[in-house]
């Protein structure tokens, strides 16, 4: 299929990675191959490229727009797995990593998985279409606290108490099954004074998705993976689309450059931090104006690098 979102901030990430030609990268959000076109272009036939999706349909995707490349190995699975994933393709070390967190430009244009609140399809927002829990089952069986929670929590959304409540009201009466159900309910329960930041289900979708894909958690956790995965002058570019995710790659990095936490009247380190390396650019990396102009998407993204000593 054509897809119809560019990859966010291309050149910036492929500037970030510093490739080389010889060297072993790992897109761990393959999705659509927009970056990863780019990243196996610039390797040679001793280099390789490793892509990971926990979307067999992405992957399938992919591997038709990179299937001129013999140097790509294709992985189905969650890159939260990054460590267990090389070892069991006896890969000691990596020269590059990428992530583009969050929904996948692939999924975005595949509107009947129902991350999109746009139309009419199944509730679903599975990344994973093997795994069980879907936006529908976590919709129709979560608490009101849970979901208020969450809502407030992964959406930042201030009316979340209000949603909450009118999704457990509805399913009293029918289950909760399309996206535009959805929607209905979330539109009924905002002021209609208050639905002038773009759409009034945004916030709710982002939430739901991040639920139910397992975003936030880990993602900590793998950022740390990552770099520990790194060779040395390897780099890692994450790409992130909400506070939430930039503010958990934030700190991976920050205590990857081993920031001492002891108190300043101790007369020496008793937090035992551990210098990795070296935080690419202070500040995180926007798109330019150009960009965000023509790809929506990137208004919100955030490009952090990080670099392995």
């Amino acid at each position: 299929m054509e897809f119809k979102h560019k990859p966010v901030m291309l050149n910036e990430c492929i500037e970030g990675l510093d490739i080389k030609p010889d060297g072993i990268y790992v897109d761990g959000t393959l999705g659509g191959a927009g970056h990863s076109t780019e990243i196996v272009k610039r390797l040679s036939q001793n280099g390789k490229l490793i892509g990971i999706d926990r979307d067999e349909e992405a992957l399938m995707a992919a591997r038709e727009k990179l299937k001129n490349f013999s140097n790509v190995e294709y992985v189905h699975d969650n890159h939260d797995n990054i460590k267990k994933i090389l070892n069991r393709l006896d890969i000691q070390k990596v020269d590059g990593i990428l992530l583009d967190l969050g929904v996948s430009s692939y999924q975005l244009d595949e509107r009947n998985r129902g991350f999109s609140y746009l139309g009419e399809n199944n509730l679903d927002m599975r990344m994973d279409k093997t795994q069980r829990l879907s936006a529908k089952e976590l919709v129709n069986s979560y608490s009101e606290e849970d979901l208020a929670n969450i809502i407030y929590e992964y959406g930042e959304e201030r009316f979340s108490r209000r949603i909450a409540k009118n999704i457990c009201e509805q399913r009293k009466i029918k289950e909760i099954e399309t996206t535009k159900e959805l929607v209905e309910i979330i539109e009924k329960s905002i002021p209609k004074s208050k639905q002038n930041d773009g759409h009034p289900a945004k916030r709710t979708f982002q939430a739901i998705r991040i639920e139910v894909n397992n975003e936030i958690k880990p993602l900590y956790n793998t950022i740390k993976d990552s770099i520990d995965c790194l060779k040395p002058g390897g780099r890692i570019c994450v790409i992130t689309f909400h506070s939430l995710e930039d503010r958990a790659v934030k700190n991976a990095f920050i205590d990857a450059i081993g920031k001492c936490t002891c108190p300043s009247d101790l007369p020496y380190c008793v937090c035992g931090a551990k210098k990795l390396g070296k935080i690419i650019a202070r500040k995180p990396i926007i798109a330019s104006k150009e960009e965000q102009e023509e790809n929506s998407r990137s208004k919100s993204a955030k490009l952090r690098i990080f670099e392995k000593m």
